[in-house]
C-alpha cells in the first residue's frame, strides 16, 4: 500500500514520541498493520513497549531456510510436512505465511526503454472482453489491437473469433486506416502467428508468412518474458479497457466497431504522445504517415474458404449454423467462401448460393427459392416442410403431431389442418389452443378449434376470415370453350326424326 509522506511522518510520530504499540496505529489511522511496521522498519527507529513474542518456527528457521536455498520452489506443503516430522505443532495456514516471508526471490530485473524510428515498427496482439449471446450461440469477443511504436496511434476492431482470417482482416483494416504500413511487426506467442517455438528458433504460420510477404513488411517474434519488447501495444489494451470499454453499450457487433473506430480517430489520437508530450498522437501520426510503406495495389484475400461435404438435403454446414443450396448439388463436396457479412457456396468456379451470415447457433438459413424448386420434384418434401413451418412457428404442434401419430391418426391431414389454422388466428393464439388441448388428453382439430374459439369470444373478437378462397370460388373464372351453333341444330333435328307421329 503506497501512503504519502504526512501519513508517514505520523505514524513515526505517533510510534516514536506517543509510544503507541503498531496495532493502536493501524487501528487509529485506518491502515494495515503490515503498512504500520514497513514504515518503522524502512525509518530504521528501535522498537518500543513489551519486546516481540517468540514465534514457534523460530527453531525451525535455519533448517526452513538451508532447505529453501537447496530447493528454491519446493511447496510450502512439502515443507510444512518435513517440519511437522520435526517436532513442529503448528497450524499450515500460518506456517505458508511464514515460510512465504522467507522464500528467495530473484532480484528484479531492470529493462531499458526502446525507442524506434517513424515508420518502423508496429504491435499487435488479441485482447479478450469477455463473451456475446447471439440467440443460442456464446461467442467469444476478441479484440485485435495494432499500434505504431512510434506516434502510438491505435487501431481497434472486434471480432467474434480468434481465426487466422480474422487476424489478417484485422492487418488490412489497419493498414487501409493508415494509408501505409510499417517496416516490422513484433508479435507475442500468439497462434495465429506462431506455430511452434524452441527456444529462439520459431516457425511462424505460412499464411501469416505469405500475408507479410505480400505487403512486404518483416514479421518478428519478441523474446519470452521481455516486458519491454512489446509492452506499447500491451498498454494500449489497458487503454482500451479502461477508456474505452469500460460501462460501453452497443447494439450489435457492428455498432460496438463504429464506435471504436470513432474513439481510435478522436479521443484516442487526441492524447498525448509518450514520444514527446508536447504534440498529441495526431500530431505525431502526421509525422510519421509518409515513412510507412505504401500499400500493395491488389488486397489479400482474407475469406474463410472451407470445404464441405453436402448429405442428402439441401444445406451446408459452416460456423454451426446450415445453409440451404440448390437440390441438384446434393452428396457433393462444394467450397464455402465466408466474410463477417456473407456465406458464398461453390461448385468448383461456379457460385451456386448465396447467404447473409448468421453467427446464432442450429440455425437455418434458407432461399425460398431453392426449398420451392426441391418441392416442385418431391411432393413428400413438401408435407415435411409444412410439419417444419408449423413447428417452427408453434412448438407445442410437435407433442400433438407426436400423440396424434400414436393413435393413427392422418398426420397429413392434420398438418394442414393446423396449417389453415395458423393462417387463421396466428401463432400465438394457436399455441394456447394446442397446449389446452394436451392439458385436455385430445390430440385433434376440433380441440385445438373449440380452444381457439373460446378465446375469441373472450376477447370479443370478430370470427376470422379465411384468406385462401374456397375451390368452387376460384374456379368461378376459368374459361369456358363454347360450341358452335350449327351443332345445337343437328341435335333438334335428331331429336325431330326420332319422334314417332301420333297415332289416329
Amino acid at each position: 500500500m503506497t501512503i504519502t509522506a504526512e501519513l508517514e511522518a505520523q505514524i513515526l510520530r505517533l510510534y516514536h514520541v506517543e509510544k503507541w504499540r503498531c496495532g493502536t496505529i493501524a487501528t487509529q489511522l485506518h491502515v494495515h498493520h503490515t503498512t504500520v511496521q514497513r514504515v518503522l522498519a524502512q525509518a530504521g527507529l528501535p522498537r518500543h513497549g513489551a519486546p516481540l513474542r517468540t514465534s514457534m518456527i523460530d527453531p525451525y528457521l535455519p533448517f526452513i531456510r538451508q532447505t529453501l536455498e537447496k530447493f528454491p520452489t519446493l511447496t510450502a506443503s512439502r515443507l510444512y510436512a518435513m517440519v511437522r516430522e520435526r517436532g513442529y505443532k503448528g497450524a499450515p495456514h500460518h506456517f505458508r505465511h511464514l515460510v512465504s516471508l522467507h522464500r528467495p526471490r530473484p532480484p528484479a530485473e531492470a529493462f531499458l526503454r526502446l525507442r524506434t524510428l517513424p515508420g518502423e515498427q508496429g504491435q499487435v496482439d488479441w485482447a479478450h472482453f469477455g463473451h456475446l449471446e447471439i440467440g443460442r450461440a456464446r461467442r467469444p469477443l476478441m479484440a485485435f489491437v495494432m499500434v505504431l511504436s512510434y506516434s502510438r496511434d491505435l487501431y481497434l476492431r472486434f471480432f467474434l473469433d480468434a481465426r487466422m482470417e480474422s487476424f489478417l482482416r484485422g492487418h488490412v483494416g489497419a493498414f487501409n486506416a493508415w494509408c501505409g504500413l510499417p517496416r516490422v511487426l513484433l508479435y507475442d506467442n500468439l497462434k495465429s502467428a506462431v506455430l511452434e517455438r524452441q527456444g529462439d528458433a520459431i516457425r511462424f504460420h505460412p499464411t501469416l508468412l505469405a500475408f507479410a510477404g505480400h505487403y512486404r513488411f518483416e514479421p518478428r517474434p519478441v523474446a519470452v518474458a521481455r516486458g519491454n519488447e512489446k509492452g506499447r501495444v500491451e498498454r494500449a489494451i489497458r487503454h482500451v479497457r479502461e477508456a474505452f470499454f469500460v460501462a460501453r453499450k452497443f447494439a450489435d457487433l457492428a455498432d460496438l466497431n463504429a464506435q471504436a473506430e470513432h474513439w481510435c480517430r478522436t479521443q484516442a489520437a487526441d492524447r498525448p504522445c509518450p514520444e514527446d508530450r508536447t504534440i498529441t498522437v495526431r500530431q505525431a501520426l502526421a509525422q510519421e504517415q509518409p515513412l510507412l510503406l505504401p500499400l500493395p495495389g491488389n488486397p489479400y484475400p482474407v475469406e474463410e474458404q472451407l470445404a464441405v461435404k453436402v448429405g442428402k438435403t439441401p444445406y451446408v454446414r459452416f460456423d454451426l449454423n446450415d445453409y440451404t443450396i440448390p437440390h441438384t448439388h446434393v452428396r457433393r463436396t462444394l467450397s464455402v467462401r465466408a466474410d463477417p457479412d456473407q456465406v458464398r457456396v461453390f461448385d468448383g468456379a461456379d457460385m451456386i448460393a448465396s447467404h447473409r451470415r448468421s453467427y446464432d447457433r442450429a440455425a437455418q438459413i434458407e432461399n425460398p427459392l431453392h426449398l420451392k424448386t426441391l418441392e416442385q420434384f418431391k411432393r413428400q418434401a413438401r408435407q415435411h416442410r409444412g410439419v417444419n413451418s408449423l413447428t417452427k412457428a408453434v412448438p407445442a404442434c410437435q407433442l400433438l403431431l407426436t400423440r396424434a401419430a400414436e393413435r393413427g391418426a392422418n398426420l397429413g391431414a392434420l398438418t394442414t389442418a393446423l396449417l389453415r389454422l395458423l393462417d387463421r388466428y396466428g401463432a400465438a393464439d394457436l399455441q394456447t389452443a394446442v397446449e389446452d388441448a394436451l392439458r385436455a388428453g385430445s390430440a385433434h382439430t376440433n380441440t385445438v378449434r373449440a380452444a381457439l374459439e373460446r378465446q375469441r369470444a373472450a376477447r370479443g373478437a370478430p370470427p376470422p376470415v379465411a384468406m385462401k378462397l374456397p375451390e368452387h370460388v376460384r374456379r368461378k373464372d376459368t374459361p369456358v370453350q363454347p360450341h358452335r351453333p350449327d351443332t345445337y341444330d343437328q341435335l333438334g333435328a335428331e331429336e325431330h326424326d326420332n319422334t314417332e307421329p301420333e297415332q289416329q
